[in-house]
């Protein structure tokens, strides 16, 4: 069975929408080449921009959830967001950018991470148990064996819902769930607050500052 979806939602639409994607922060991205970080944390005042190439993925799962967080200014802040798992997904050509406003003298500053290359199979992004927390996005996506509408703590299509969310309630395992086999999205753009994985592989690795807003999309 495959399905195929093309467009963009918001957050308040996650529900119905079979569309994941893939980012991985920069201020992470080394962190997360060494090894695994913990899922359970507060996100910051900075929402980040990626896009890619192509992601083939295999072993998906989606479903609703509650990032907390701060503000730039320190207050308490919470995100809904639509998390898209994979046990394993391989990415080409990743950008990943993040703007830090209202710096004294300096203004706007970007912080951009490019990895991966399309050409070549050895050299592409990879990651295994990722999961991303997703705000709005948009690609063109077909998806494999794919059931919607399933309960969050039974879709084992994918590496399952995230424990640390069921055990502080920013998810809830009896709500809707969609999973697929494996998924492949061309031309993502997504706009994202959290990325955890148990490795992510960067090849290329290449970050870069500059004053102004600079981002992938």
């Amino acid at each position: 069975m495959e399905s195929q979806v093309r467009g963009g939602t918001r957050w308040k639409r996650f529900a119905v929408v079979m569309v994941p994607s893939v980012a991985a922060t920069a201020a992470i991205g080394v962190a997360l080449a060494q090894g695994a970080l913990a899922a359970s944390f507060s996100v910051s005042g900075q929402s980040f921009k990626v896009t890619a190439e192509k992601l083939d993925g295999k072993g998906f799962v989606q479903y609703g959830a509650i990032d907390t967080g701060y503000t730039l200014s320190g207050e308490k802040a919470e995100h809904p967001v639509a998390v898209s798992a994979f046990n394993e997904a391989q990415i080409q050509n990743l950008c990943q950018s993040v703007v830090t406003p209202g710096i004294p003298l300096l203004g706007s500053v970007s912080l951009t991470l490019t990895a991966g290359d399309s050409s070549d199979p050895g050299k592409q992004v990879s990651a295994k148990n990722l999961y991303i927390d997703v705000e709005d996005l948009g690609a063109d996506a077909t998806f494999n064996n794919i059931d919607i509408g399933v309960a969050a703590k039974d879709a084992q299509k994918g590496p399952g819902i995230n424990q640390d969310e069921v055990s502080s309630k920013r998810t809830n395992p009896y709500g809707f769930a969609q999973q697929a086999e494996s998924a492949t999205l061309t031309d993502v753009k997504q706009t994202a607050w959290a990325t955890t994985a148990g490795t992510f592989k960067l090849p290329g690795l290449h970050m870069k500052l500059q004053t102004g807003k600079h981002e992938c999309y």
